[in-house]
């Protein structure tokens, strides 16, 4: 198998799999409660009773690191499948409706890629305030025209298609030819996107909560683990060596995930190899 064969890419695939597991099991590899406060044991270095050392507080950086996981992928992976499903629908219905309906989605997909991120999600929470959901609402909103755009064009390239053109001349209805037909040829694409835009949205969530306008503490974030690691920088470097080493392999995981699909899903890369 092609995948198998790129070292680079199950390398990756390797990080991935440890991100999905070290964050849907987080209960069972956290050796102590997120939020368990310990004084006596605040600022120290890693040890056998903590694997990454413990923050101003006392509580645990391992298991604090491991549930910061839970909420990058539940941003992530809530995220990324609602704006793929919405991009995967206006982007055929773009590509395959009539051309004033395309020219209204488009003008639509540009207008929002037309301000920058952080933009749209300062304004956001300055009109509604931080909270986990609204993170996740602002993934939706930015990622959603990259999708669209994507598959509006490979059905424009499909829909002039001979097979495609041979099964409307047999009266094949449209919801069946995109079904059918559409769907499958660009969903490899899509793969390949997806897994390039999970570091970035894991890097939203963070940034926002590094900030102060995402996760509000108690819940434990990478981004909040960097904001307070910072604070207390000059005391104890680990909070921030913790913090931003899953971020870093979460990262390069799912870049190398994706570089690896890109070789996998285009012919023309597989052939110059």
């Amino acid at each position: 198998m092609a995948f198998l064969a790129n070292t680079q890419g199950v390398f990756g695939l390797l990080l991935v799999i440890v991100f999905f597991a070290s964050a849907i099991f987080a209960p069972f590899f956290a050796t102590h409660d997120p939020n368990q406060m310990d004084i006596p044991m605040r600022l120290t270095g890693p040890s056998v009773e903590h694997f990454a050392g413990t923050d101003q507080l006392g509580r645990d950086t391992y298991t604090r690191i491991l549930y910061g996981g839970r909420v990058a992928l539940q941003i992530s992976a809530i995220g990324i499948s609602v704006s793929l499903f919405l991009g995967l629908l206006l982007g055929m219905i773009a590509g395959y409706g009539p051309r004033w309906l395309d020219n209204i989605l488009i003008l639509f997909f540009d207008a929002i890629r037309a301000f920058p991120t952080i933009v749209i999600a300062l304004a956001a929470i300055a009109l509604l305030g931080p909270s986990l959901s609204l993170v996740t609402t602002i993934v939706i909103f930015i990622t959603v025209p990259g999708y669209a755009r994507l598959v509006r064009t490979s059905t424009l390239q499909l829909k002039n298609s001979e097979f495609i053109l041979a099964e409307q001349s047999l009266g094949a209805h449209p919801f069946l030819i995109i079904i059918r037909h559409i769907m499958p040829n660009i969903i490899g694409p899509l793969l390949i996107l997806v897994a390039m835009d999970v570091p970035a949205v894991v890097a939203v969530e963070a940034g926002l909560s590094f900030l102060g306008l995402g996760v509000q503490p108690p819940t434990a974030s990478w981004g909040t683990i960097l904001n307070e690691g910072y604070l207390i920088i000059r005391d104890t470097p680990w909070p921030i060596i913790a913090g931003g080493i899953p971020l870093i392999l979460t990262t390069l995981g799912f870049t190398f995930l994706g570089e690896a699909l890109r070789d996998v899903f285009d012919p023309r890369l597989r052939k110059g190899k």
